[in-house]
């Protein structure tokens, strides 16, 4: 396993890979382990950095990186319809219960979005409460707003 931090307008992230996909964005530096080697040249830590800062650009809308959280099958039913919300719109928790064929497991699909290993990529930002409220996020509000804003935004001019 290999890791990166890198700066950007939301702060630091680290980024995790392993030898083929990306397994993790986190907020902050984190401190790893012995069994992860920091390898800023690793490809997949390049590409993610490159893709990355498009993104905050405003000049990136779909990533095309290769994943791989970890997580159970009902986890990952639920990352998976949420790199289906396109970019700058937003769906409610019940929407992506629906969305995986399980209307009553909204509460499920809001714990398994606070799950993802992959934020900002696998865009959990983009899921707000029923009513339009923005709703918990593992990086904070504050950053889940500037994120809804940056898609929102054509011009430049978000702040954090």
């Amino acid at each position: 396993m290999y890791y990166k931090i890198i700066e950007t307008p939301i702060g630091k992230l680290t980024l995790i890979c392993d030898d083929i996909s990306l397994t993790s964005i986190a907020f902050g530096e984190k401190q790893m382990s012995e069994e992860f080697e920091e390898k800023q040249l690793h490809p997949i830590l390049v590409e993610t950095s490159r893709q990355l800062s498009l993104f905050f650009e405003g000049k990136l809308q779909e990533f095309n990186i290769p994943l791989n959280p970890s997580g159970t099958t009902f986890q990952k039913a639920v990352w998976d319809s949420l790199k289906e919300i396109p970019y700058g719109k937003t769906v409610s928790y019940g929407d992506v219960a629906k969305n995986i064929g399980n209307p009553k497991s909204v509460r499920a699909v809001g714990q398994a979005n606070n799950k993802n290993p992959i934020p900002i990529i696998i865009p959990c930002h983009r899921v707000v409460g029923k009513d339009g409220s923005l709703v918990g996020y593992g990086g904070g509000l504050d950053i889940k707003k500037y994120l809804l804003a940056l898609e929102d935004s054509t011009d430049k001019g978000v702040a954090l």
